[in-house]
């Protein structure tokens, strides 16, 4: 079985519509596991007739994913933003990718949706560097088998850029499968903030990681563009 986690704060404009997407895929037999951090809307509410469990979890996505993944009865856990579509089929292909590639965790290549020609670049680098890499983002839906995933320590329980951490955890196991599906991404944190300055805040904050920056702080300043 795959599991779907679904971590989401405050997400009840649109996690009915995430969900609905996923209706075809636990008709063939996938779960959804939706992980709410404590939303002051009503965004557990209208998850809970679209999904096959909703839980809460301390805030965070790191802490929401893990006692998402403890709940979750799949051997396939797949971590999912609750504002991002993915491709179809996404299901078969992950399960087909792992089997027939012999890999035991990977990611989608990712569109953002929108048409602003920066973003159209900023998609792409993000797919060719994690191809170069060996290292996903949670933007990407990454996925993993459970025992691999178990192995590992699951999330590292850190405030920002957990999703680079666990990345660097499985490839020390082996490389990811880099499906070249494109599942859709929403590009609102671009359009609220700017697109420019957004892609300046995130890749400052990736370089501070890789230099040693405690995450805490980092999210802080994440956290002011929120």
């Amino acid at each position: 079985m795959l599991s779907i986690i679904v971590p989401c704060l405050n997400e009840a404009q649109g996690i009915a519509g995430t969900l609905a997407a996923l209706a075809p895929l636990r008709a063939r037999g996938a779960e959804v596991v939706v992980v709410d951090g404590g939303s002051t809307d009503d965004t557990a509410g209208r998850a809970a007739a679209l999904a096959d469990l909703v839980i809460s979890a301390p805030r965070g996505r790191a802490s929401q994913m893990n006692a998402g993944a403890a709940r979750a009865r799949g051997g396939i856990l797949l971590f999912l933003h609750a504002d991002t579509l993915l491709p179809d089929g996404a299901d078969v292909l992950i399960v087909e990718g792992l089997k027939r590639t012999r890999r035991s965790w990977g990611r989608f290549d990712v569109a953002i949706d929108s048409r602003h020609p920066l973003l159209r670049l900023v998609e792409q680098l993000m797919n060719l560097r994690s191809r170069l890499t060996g290292i996903a983002t949670g933007d990407q839906a990454i996925f993993v088998t459970r025992s691999l995933f178990t192995a590992v320590g699951g999330y590292p329980e850190i405030a920002l850029m957990e999703d680079i951490a666990l990345s660097k955890r499985l490839k020390s196991y082996g490389p990811p499968l880099c499906l070249k599906h494109r599942l859709t991404a929403s590009a609102r944190r671009w359009e609220k903030h700017g697109v420019l300055r957004t892609i300046v805040l995130m890749w400052s904050l990736r370089l501070a990681y890789w230099l040693g920056v405690d995450p805490a702080k980092l999210a802080v300043r994440y956290d002011r563009t929120a």
